[in-house]
Formats: structure tokens, sequence, C-alpha cells
């Protein structure tokens, strides 16, 4: 077999040689040990001497030895050079296998009805991953703050992202409750909910979100009032399932209270069509196993309930603009 002729190069160059030495008392077994030769080895001690600027060897004809320059030096890289493999290990079993701490950005009106499922039987899959979520609004830079992946509607996420569907996609509806509703002329229009109290959502970036419709192909924004604003829908739904007002909120957050009457649907005609909600990230080429497998679970409870959309990844396309304001 063909023998390298050069030492493997890294972060601590010339140590690696230096303690198979001492390790084996001889250059040439040193050298037999590495798989390079014995001048490499020479040569990459006497690199690693000049750099420290002292001898670290007594070399005769017969055996070598340590100086007392060696003997210190030893004392220190020894342990730091165990530490270093230690870590290689440490961060080659996070590549190799899912496990490890994986986290999550994902807005607080995702989680009852798309995500929690989602984490709880993954969880139970997948044992040696930890998994955190971070409840946020606002857009994170997932490899800046340390993310591993982010879930958001998908008109929200960046085109050199690479999406995964996590529902279909769904409309925003107005909601209202029976409570509300009696008494009052049901909304057939756009410009009726100028006689009603709406309830609105304040953006991220500080302003208050229109509401937006469709008719026909035109897509309208109408600015409507009322006595409540709030920073998430989970809170506007509750507000109008008591009364408070009508909301115009993604139909996943509101569906348990449509389903058993709690509120009812409105203007249906003129809902917005938003794309779903994916998780995302920043590449098939920075995905470790945790979040492999994150994804893969997420296909395939997508493929075992039945539910529409890609089961591949995708590089996230351009959006039309948000329909309410970001989740």
């Amino acid at each position: 077999m063909k023998q390298n002729f050069t030492v493997r190069q890294g972060a601590l160059d010339g140590v690696e040689a230096f303690l198979s030495v001492v390790q084996h008392r001889s250059f040439r077994r040193a050298a037999a040990a590495l798989g390079v030769t014995p001048s490499a080895i020479s040569q990459t001690v006497r690199v690693l001497e000049s750099r420290i600027g002292a001898a670290l060897f007594v070399r005769t004809t017969r055996s070598v030895g340590l100086t007392e320059a060696g003997e210190r030096f030893l004392s220190r890289a020894k342990p730091a050079f165990e530490e270093l493999v230690a870590a290689g290990e440490v961060a080659r079993e996070l590549g190799q296998r899912p496990s490890g701490l994986l986290r999550l950005s994902v807005p607080s009106s995702v989680m009852p009805t798309v995500l929690e499922p989602l984490v709880a039987s993954f969880c139970r899959a997948y044992p040696e991953v930890e998994v955190e979520i971070v409840a946020n609004a606002k857009f994170v830079d997932l490899a800046a703050e340390g993310f591993d992946a982010g879930v958001r509607m998908g008109q929200f996420i960046e085109a050199d992202m690479v999406a995964v569907r996590l529902t279909p996609p769904f409309p925003f509806e107005v909601v209202g409750s029976p409570e509300y509703l009696t008494g009052r002329t049901r909304p057939e229009r756009i410009a009726d909910l100028r006689d009603h109290a709406c309830l609105r959502l304040r953006r991220t970036n500080g302003s208050i979100a229109p509401w937006s419709f469709v008719d026909g192909n035109k897509p309208v924004e109408a600015i409507v009032a009322g006595p409540l604003i709030a920073q998430d829908y989970p809170t506007l739904v509750g507000a109008a399932i008591r009364g408070v007002g009508l909301a115009q909120v993604p139909r996943p957050v509101a569906a348990a209270a449509l389903a058993d009457g709690r509120l009812q649907a409105l203007l249906t005609p003129f809902a917005v069509i938003t794309p779903g909600v994916f998780l995302y990230h920043s590449g098939r080429n920075q995905v470790l196993p945790k979040l492999r497998a994150f994804i893969d679970h997420v296909k395939f409870r997508g493929a075992d309930a039945g539910d529409a959309g890609p089961t591949s990844e995708r590089r996230a396309t351009p959006r039309p603009p948000p329909p309410a304001g970001k989740p």
C-alpha cells in the first residue's frame, strides 16, 4: 500500500505526531502508527519545536527521551489533545444519528393545531433528541440565533429557504359567535364590516393589519375598527368566541370552534386562500440527522393522515402579499 508522505494537518499541527513519539518512544514506530514515513514525523516534530522555540526530545541512536520543555509541553498538550479528540467524537455522533437538541422557532398560533401532535409523536419515536420550541411572532435569522428550523405560513418564507409542507392551503376567514350575531345583521358584503366590531391584529412591525379579501380576482384590503387589538390569532379567536366582535383568522386556528358551533364563518366567498403552514430550514447540505429525522417524520405523518401537499422538500417561492399580518 502506498504510504502517505505528509502528516495530517489540523488545529494543533504537530501535536499528534509529538504524542505518538512519546507513546511509542520511537520515531519509526510512531510513523508506522500514523501511517506516514519516519522522515515526515521527524520533519513535523522539528517544525513544532521551531514554533515553540525549544527542543522537546533528546534523541540518541538507541532511544528517544523528553527534555524538560518536552515534559512540560506533554503535561498540557496530552489532555488538551484528548479533549479535542473527544469533542470530535461528540460532533461525529450528531452527524451520524438523530440526537442532541433540535431548536424550532414557531409562531404560537400554529402550536395547538399543527405542531403539538407532531412534536409529541416525534419525541416518542426519537427519545435521544430534545426538542426546544421557541414561540416567536417575529422572524428570526435561524443560523444567527441558533435554530435548526422554523415554522411559518408559506407566503412569509424567504425564497432561499427549503420548505416542507405541514398543512394544506387554507382560507383566512371572518368568524363570529352566535351570541355576537344575535340581533345584528350578518355581513354579506365586505363593506358591511363598517357596521361591526372587528378584532384586529398588531403586526410584529407595530402596524395594525388590515383585513384582506378577494372580490373575484381583485384583492381588497378593508380598514376595520373594533374594541380589541391583539398580537396573536388565538387571542382573537378567544375574544370572538366570547362575543367581543368579529375576527379574521386562519381557519385551522378557529377549526374546533367552527366545528362545535361556538363560531360561525362569514363572508366566505371573499376569503383569501393562503399557501398553508411550512417547516423551513436553510438547506439540504446543512441538515443534521436530528432535523432530517424530524422532516421525515413530518412527511410520514402527513402521508399517513392523507394530507394534501408535497412529500418532498422544495425551495420556497415568492408569495402574494400577506392576507392579514405575519403570524
